[in-house]
């Protein structure tokens, strides 16, 4: 979980210089079942918690 906490930071400082909400993601956010909005996201990310880890995912990265 150490790992997650200095991603978790990183992802905040970086957040708290810039967010860049790519066109796809408002599309996705502005969905009537959603309604989700950028102050929503950005509260999330300066307190949202971490729930589940993923440590084996590599997601996309090309090896």
């Amino acid at each position: 979980m150490a790992e997650s906490i200095d991603i978790v930071t990183c992802v905040r400082q970086s957040a708290a210089k810039r967010i860049l909400f790519l066109a796809h993601a408002v599309r996705q956010m502005a969905q009537p079942d959603r309604m989700i909005s950028t102050t929503d996201v950005r509260a999330v990310i300066a307190n949202g918690e971490v729930i589940e880890d993923y440590l084996d995912d590599a997601g996309d990265i090309a090896a």
